[in-house]
């Protein structure tokens, strides 16, 4: 009797650039992996209100990295279903056939034509039109018997491409995409010219954003007692870098005694300053963390990537989670990079492997689009996200600089695909998991001072938001984004966004004109990769006071952020939108919408209600 197969996983265009070149040679050598199910995910959120939830009796009560590992292994069933497929469907020696330490990848070197066999599929050379680069993919859907397909989260090389990872921020002459599998830049440049007026008061952040604006628009101003005890991270991509000595040129002007104050360096798959590199995403996130959070808190900077592979979410992932690592390699060796790296000049160490420091809150300015990956890839990442949040950890990213298209303007057609004048939305990743908080943009509106209400940014760019395709509502944000669409209901017709998916942002922050030194002088710069390091320092804070008095952090903190008291702590945002797709996007509403979240946070307002909690 014939097996039954199924369509494990699809795609229905190819990204952009990409096209086909030739058939794979039937005996080229594929490093197959298997991404084994992971027992106990459809817990995961219910594990995660137990302890993120402010009514929860186990609020605070985080796990060990231990129990999060053990809890959500996967199963022997599935182990021995997917090994036995293997040896009898493909005709695979068990001497091939490799487990992982971690159990939740098995792999084998395979020919492509025992690969089609597996998987009912063809396998193709793929060319990019840009540099010429070659990549080796399947053709539109792979295959696999239905007893097998739910012991699976996903197979590669199969479907995935050599998606960059962006960063939401400017670009400069210097900012060229890299060969390999990590950084691309944002295609909208958003690094301004040279302030010829350094301002170290209030009276000019409608033009230039500094600490002191910040201070001022958020009240945060707090003195850390328990650095010691407390941590934040940020994390950067190779050739993403900074010069230190800028740091000094900053801080000598709107900090002085944090004058020779750096960042400690956490190197992440061969990650290093690099003086080519491209300082502006750096520069930017560092230089205001660390005068945010001042100078008695060490701030850990994730430099993930060599300069010539660079790196992706997964590889800094496998870096603090030794649970997530694969076998020998990064969890997708088409999508991640993988060390070590034997090209020239590349990082020829080992994968690292959870051995490096976590920190509770790390802040990411950086994305891909929804439609840029495969749905499996998604859920399996934000899957780590939630895990990660079970031990204490907090991660804030930015939510994009596009308002409702891509980064390139491109939107969705009806099958998928990104176009240019396609009129569907196309949302962000990993702003569209519920295990990250995302953070949008305001600005200072021109004219206003800072006790003004901000507006949604409208100069320069236009703030990601919206809602995921992929993952749908979390059971926390159902009252306040319902709300918003019953009262404030969009005016598109059905299929433009998906009314029932995840919807981000879930707060804000001023992300326009911020004053960053840049090889020695101040530039303007803005994106939300300048909003999410702010909301990430300001959360920092809370975290500090809430281990001075002997509680634990904040970890996974949106379920807090959208309950009642601490909902109102927020400055409302109630002008502008979000422009993109030929239309005006979404609007900013009295409560949370999709383009400020729940708005800018008030510090003063926000500390007591988190020190309330348990």
């Amino acid at each position: 009797m014939p097996v039954k197969r199924v369509a494990h996983e699809t795609r229905r265009s190819l990204p952009s650039g990409w096209n086909v070149a030739r058939r794979a040679q039937p005996d080229m050598i594929l490093p197959l992996s298997v991404g084994l199910v992971q027992s106990n995910l459809e817990n995961l959120e219910a594990y995660l209100l137990d302890v993120a939830h402010p009514e929860s009796p186990n609020y605070s009560k985080h796990w060990t990295p231990a129990k999060v590992a053990n809890a959500f292994r996967p199963s022997a069933e599935s182990v021995a279903t997917v090994r036995e497929w293997l040896i009898e469907d493909g005709s695979i020696d068990a001497s091939r056939i490799v487990l992982s330490k971690s159990g939740s990848w098995i792999t084998a070197n395979v020919t492509v034509s025992e690969a089609e066999r597996l998987l009912g599929t063809e396998y193709f050379v793929y060319e990019h039109s840009e540099d010429g680069g070659e990549h080796v993919a399947c053709h539109g859907a792979y295959h696999l018997p239905e007893t097998v397909s739910k012991h699976v989260d996903l197979i590669t090389p199969t479907l995935h491409f050599d998606a960059k990872v962006r960063r939401h921020g400017s670009t400069d002459k210097r900012s060229a995409p890299k060969t390999g599998l990590g950084f691309s830049s944002a295609t909208t440049p958003k690094i301004g010219g040279v302030i010829e007026d350094i301002f170290t008061d209030l009276a000019h952040c409608d033009e230039t954003i500094t600490l002191a604006c910040l201070r001022a628009l958020y009240d945060f101003v707090y003195d850390p007692v328990a650095a010691d005890k407390n941590s934040i991270g940020v994390v950067e991509y190779t050739p993403q870098t900074h010069n230190p000595s800028d740091f000094d040129v900053f801080f000598g002007n709107y900090s002085k005694a944090q004058v020779g104050e750096r960042p400690t360096l956490v190197s992440i798959d061969g990650g290093f300053l690099d003086p080519e590199g491209d300082p502006g995403e750096s520069s930017l996130d560092l230089q205001y963390v660390l005068g945010l959070v001042g100078s008695k808190q060490d701030v850990l900077l994730y430099q993930t990537g060599d300069d010539v592979e660079s790196g992706s979410f997964n590889n800094f992932l496998d870096g603090i989670d030794g649970s997530y690592c694969t076998f020998e390699g990064g969890d997708d060796p088409s999508q991640d990079s993988v060390y070590p790296d034997t090209q020239p000049g590349g990082y020829d160490g080992p994968e690292d492997c959870g051995n490096k420091p976590t920190a509770y809150v790390i802040s990411t300015s950086y994305s891909y689009q929804e439609a840029d990956l495969t749905t499996a890839y998604m859920q399996r990442q934000c899957a780590e996200y939630g895990k990660l949040s079970l031990t204490g950890i907090t991660f804030v990213y930015s939510s994009g600089d596009s308002g409702v298209a891509g980064f390139d303007g491109s939107c969705l057609t009806e099958d998928g695909q990104q176009e240019q004048g396609a009129s569907r939305f196309n949302p962000t990743f990993p702003g569209g998991c519920p295990y990250v908080t995302s953070v949008g943009a305001t600005q200072v509106v021109p004219g206003h001072s800072v006790e003004e209400p901000e507006s949604a940014v409208f100069q320069r760019f236009p703030s990601g938001g919206g809602f995921s395709n992929v993952f749908p509502r979390p059971s926390y944000q159902k009252a306040a984004v319902g709300g918003y669409l019953k009262t404030y209901p969009p005016p598109y017709a059905a299929g433009v966004f998906n009314t029932t998916g995840r919807a981000y942002p879930d707060v804000a922050a001023n992300g326009l004109n911020y004053s960053v030194v840049l090889d020695g002088e101040f530039r303007l710069v803005s994106g939300t990769s300048a909003s999410a390091p702010t909301f990430a320092s300001i959360l920092s804070a809370i975290n500090d006071a809430r281990l001075a008095v002997g509680k634990k952090p904040v970890g996974w903190v949106n379920p807090a952020l959208y309950s009642p008291l601490i909902s109102l702590a927020f400055n409302d945002i109630t002008n502008g939108s979000n422009p993109g797709c030929g239309t005006n996007g979404f609007a900013a509403r009295p409560g949370w919408d999709p383009v400020s979240g729940l708005g800018t946070p008030n510090f003063l307002k926000l500390l007591p209600q988190f020190l309330l909690l348990p």
